[in-house]
């Protein structure tokens, strides 16, 4: 996990895939953190994405850095709990920014399972399971 989470944040961006009426959807991410072992990513509930991972929670990230990428796919789900919410502020201070813990607009999913791959050009891929 440590692997995955230190790799998303050196990348400072990220891209989250969703899936819409069997259309893809990718924007991207920069706030990520770990909190009870599991990888938690955030967004405002008021955007498309937050409709679409409730919907349909199977998500994938790419990110790339220095000649290699990562590529972490899962199921995700939401995490109402202020406890979460805090963890995700603490471990990135820029987001009050945009949110506070209990402005009702911030929200956070976490990985219930996942599995990530980071791979380059030189070297056979580094499997994940989480």
């Amino acid at each position: 996990m440590n692997e995955i989470l230190e790799y998303l944040r050196s990348c400072g961006t990220f891209y989250l895939a969703t899936c819409e009426d069997g259309q893809p959807h990718v924007r991207p991410f920069g706030a990520v953190c770990e909190f009870e072992g599991r990888l938690y990513i955030v967004t405002n509930n008021r955007k498309h994405v937050y409709d679409q991972m409730k919907k349909n929670g199977k998500v994938e990230i790419c990110g790339m850095e220095n000649g290699t990428w990562i590529r972490v796919e899962g199921e995700v789900k939401e995490d109402l709990r202020r406890e979460a919410r805090e963890a995700m502020m603490s471990a990135n201070p820029s987001l009050q920014n945009m949110y506070s813990v209990d402005d009702n607009l911030m929200t956070v999913f976490f990985f219930e399972r996942g599995k990530a791959a980071i791979s380059s050009f030189t070297e056979d891929p580094k499997q994940i399971l989480f």
